[in-house]
């Protein structure tokens, strides 16, 4: 947990300045920002708005996945069409039954909108503003709405007891406002069998204008760092750019290793798994982009260098116990095990390299020896690569 969290904190102190928070903070919207690239598509940010009408504590939703926050009456079809935005990486705005922390159903306007790198066209973060639904108003011909506020700024109870008149008797409003807490919980249960509520144009108009809101905050804090962003992905040719829905099924593979595209220049690395960055001590920045021998140093035998090397050129796999280097430069001996990975269409896409640290027991209470762990690692990337590739392959058809 204390290094996804510091995961977290890496997502936006190496791409915005450090008083991004306290802007956002100040903000009135309902809203989270989420980061692909941690496993399990964690929240990284949550505005104060949405703590307070979810009831959740800022401890209880950072490093959660969104999903905590939906229960039985969400609809699926509405989960399905979001996780197909996440994976074409594009904006989406769709009604959504959600819970609060008590068990409390609402319906809300869900407007999604992904944040990209505009060095390399990389999805950075995800944006999600939460606009609850008002409900249409229950009384009629009284002027008064849902919480029963007249026209003139009295409560409907007063008006039971008499022309706007607060000298009521203290037991009859009592009971009157169990009757109503009675009601308004009631109608809160039945929401799950209701059809879903519509959102007013102004309730639209009011999500769009959030978002792009956040979008020219992230932007303009992006620009203090150097690290710019954009709500829209720039015509640039990012190096072995992954797209989201990629970077969220690795993130389900919890070993340690990274991605290598074998068909440019030093095949650099695409993607890197948090256990990886826990293993060497580099944050994802320091990773992405860089050659797949990052962590050689002056001890490490050249010609297992060159096995490695000419393991991912012909494409074919090997295993190798090589002297590796962290970021603070110690060493450990690791062992390498070097695969390629092919999309659905067969073609070589990447290279996977699992490292694991020699001498820290890998067999598990199933036991699993280091080499079944090494090939089932292998496995489950070539599943997600496979997936995301027919998944892509689909939607461009």
């Amino acid at each position: 947990m204390e290094s996804q969290l510091a995961l977290i904190e890496q997502s936006f102190n190496y791409r915005y300045s450090k008083w991004v928070r306290e802007a956002l903070d100040e903000l009135p919207d309902n809203f989270t920002v989420t980061d692909p690239s941690i496993s399990g598509h964690p929240i990284v940010f949550a505005s104060r708005g949405f703590l307070k009408m979810s009831g959740y504590s800022k401890e209880e939703v950072i490093g959660k996945n969104g999903r905590v926050f939906q229960g039985p009456g969400t609809c699926r079809r509405s989960i399905i069409e979001i996780q197909e935005a996440i994976q074409e990486e594009r904006a989406i705005q769709i009604t959504i039954l959600n819970y609060r922390k008590d068990g409390v159903p609402f319906w809300m306007l869900f407007h999604m909108s992904p944040v990209f790198s505009k060095e390399d066209g990389r999805v950075i973060h995800f944006v999600a503003v939460q606009v609850p639904i008002s409900r249409k108003p229950r009384w009629s011909g009284g002027g008064s709405g849902r919480d029963g506020v007249c026209e003139g700024g009295c409560r409907s109870r007063d008006i039971m007891f008499g022309s706007c008149r607060r000298e009521v008797r203290s037991d009859l409003v009592l009971e009157l406002d169990r009757v109503l807490a009675l009601e308004r919980r009631f109608d809160s249960d039945n929401l799950e069998d209701e059809e879903p509520w519509e959102p007013s144009e102004q309730e639209k108009r009011n999500a769009a204008a959030a978002i792009n809101c956040i979008l020219s905050l992230l932007t303009h804090y992006s620009e203090l760092t150097g690290k710019l962003v954009c709500g829209k992905r720039c015509n640039v040719s990012g190096i072995g750019r992954l797209g989201a829905s990629l970077i969220i099924a690795l993130g389900r593979v919890k070993q340690s290793f990274v991605l290598c595209d074998p068909y440019l220049p030093e095949m650099p690395i695409v993607y890197a798994s948090d256990a990886f960055l826990s293993l060497t001590g580099y944050a994802r920045h320091e990773v992405l982009g860089y050659p797949c021998m990052l962590l050689s140093g002056v001890d490490t035998d050249p010609s297992t260098l060159l096995q490695v090397k000419e393991s991912i050129q012909t494409a074919q796999p090997c295993t190798v116990r090589i002297l590796n280097y962290r970021k603070d430069n110690s060493s450990f001996w690791n062992l390498l095990h070097v695969s390629p990975v092919r999309n659905a269409s067969g073609k070589i896409a990447y290279s996977v390299c699992v490292h694991m640290e020699e001498g820290c027991g890998y067999r598990d209470d199933q036991g699993m020896s280091l080499e079944m762990k090494q090939r089932s690692t292998v496995g489950a990337v070539k599943v997600a690569v496979r997936s995301s590739s027919m998944g892509a392959s689909s939607s461009n058809s």
